[in-house]
């Protein structure tokens, strides 16, 4: 076992999962992840295995068929998971938004029909919040739904969405206007869509079009997609929560969630370089010595040891308060923005560590520093992660009178 990243007072249930999953990590991931990325190649067989070991439902309550396992046990999970490939963490984290969203918010009959289906993994999830011509600017969406009888009608496009093509339930913030007066805050007039379809690309059901995979610099295997709306006719109880209005909260819940899953894939992927980093500095020789001898490389090494148990801790700490049901904006904010940093920086180090090789394909550290970069701009920009922490200080830290 690793000796950094560790996580006390962790229940023996809690230990057995994350050394069943390291096991399977070691075993059926990192054999393949290279080659499997290279070819940009979704990762079938590995999905199934995590499938069969009960991942895709670890979040999911027992009454479901789930695990009925914490946040924390699942950012554990995620984070074992991307020291093997980070693409397949992304894979897990959209399922579990969905998840988390339909079991805080859905209806009864929503969470009877979704979450069982959804433990098993034959249903999986994907959320889509971008659009083309906006960012991290949620109140500018365009993507409209209008009530039309007993159904909505959706119309627009969305962009950014991992899972997009294999998934086959997509939660969907659209714009609806009815019983918001003109003048009412945007994200008052926000409605989240539980939207069924076949997994693949092209016209997936009536009005609803998955055109292909965004060919990404990194980030591969997983599949990443735009969503084209156009006349996409949808009952009126597949609103999350049987009541419109309510799509912003719901998808600013989830973030939460998956910003604390963006920690722990900054967290694995950090522990992954930082292995390669120091197996590589004590096999290299220069000058007549392991270049781990040399006091420059052990002060990289140092930096990056400390970075990769800062950013695991502030992840801990983010989910352990989300457990305890209490607001977590801002240690998920602090984690996010830390880990995703430190790891572009724990990577930079473990590529410099391996000078020329570090820029062939051969090695693993080549594919690590192309899928870092993702993790910066995934559930939010560091500017972004900055603004709600600032704002969230100066909420805890205002001057009374």
């Amino acid at each position: 076992m690793t000796r950094l990243a560790q996580t006390e007072g962790l229940t023996d249930i809690q230990r057995e999962i994350l050394s069943t999953v390291r096991d399977f990590v070691d075993k059926e991931i990192l054999p393949v992840a290279t080659e499997l990325e290279h070819r940009d190649e979704y990762p079938t067989r590995i999905v199934e295995g995590l499938k069969e070991l009960g991942v895709f439902g670890l979040m999911i309550p027992e009454e479901y068929g789930g695990l009925g396992e914490s946040l924390l046990t699942y950012a554990l999970t995620v984070e074992e998971i991307a020291r093997g490939w980070m693409s397949v963490s992304g894979i897990i984290n959209t399922h579990f938004i969905v998840a988390y969203m339909l079991k805080q918010h859905g209806t009864q009959e929503q969470k009877d029909y979704f979450l069982p289906k959804m433990a098993a993994g034959e249903i999986r999830g994907a959320f889509s919040m971008s659009e083309p011509a906006l960012g991290s600017d949620v109140s500018a969406i365009s993507s409209k739904g209008v009530r039309d009888g007993d159904e909505y009608v959706l119309n627009g496009q969305k962009m950014w969405l991992t899972n997009g093509g294999s998934s086959t339930l997509v939660a969907v913030l659209c714009r609806t206007d009815e019983g918001h007066p003109e003048g009412t805050a945007p994200h008052k007039s926000m409605t989240t869509f539980l939207v069924e379809k076949e997994a693949g690309f092209g016209e997936v059901r009536p009005g609803l079009t998955i055109p292909g995979k965004i060919d990404k610099m990194g980030y591969k295997g997983v599949d990443t997609t735009e969503l084209i709306m156009d006349g996409l006719r949808i009952p009126a109880d597949r609103v999350l929560g049987g009541e419109s209005g309510r799509g912003f909260y719901h998808m600013m819940d989830g973030v939460e969630v998956g910003r604390v899953n963006v920690a722990a894939r900054g967290c694995g992927v950090a522990q992954r370089a930082f292995e390669l980093g120091v197996s590589y500095a004590q096999q290299r020789h220069t000058f007549g010595k392991p270049i781990a001898q040399h006091q420059a490389i052990q002060f990289k090494l140092a930096e990056m040891a400390t970075k990769v148990e800062a950013a695991h801790a502030m992840m801990v700490n983010a989910a352990r308060k989300k457990d305890s049901g209490q607001r977590n904006d801002l240690e998920a904010g602090m984690a996010k923005y830390l880990a995703s940093e430190y790891c572009k920086e724990v990577v930079e180090d473990a590529f410099r560590i391996h000078g020329g090789y570090g820029f062939s394909k051969e090695y693993e550290i080549e594919r690590l520093y192309r899928e870092a970069p993702m993790l910066l701009i995934g559930e939010g920009t560091a500017e972004i992660q900055k603004m709600i922490i600032g704002r969230r200080l100066l909420e805890e830290y205002r001057i009374q009178g």
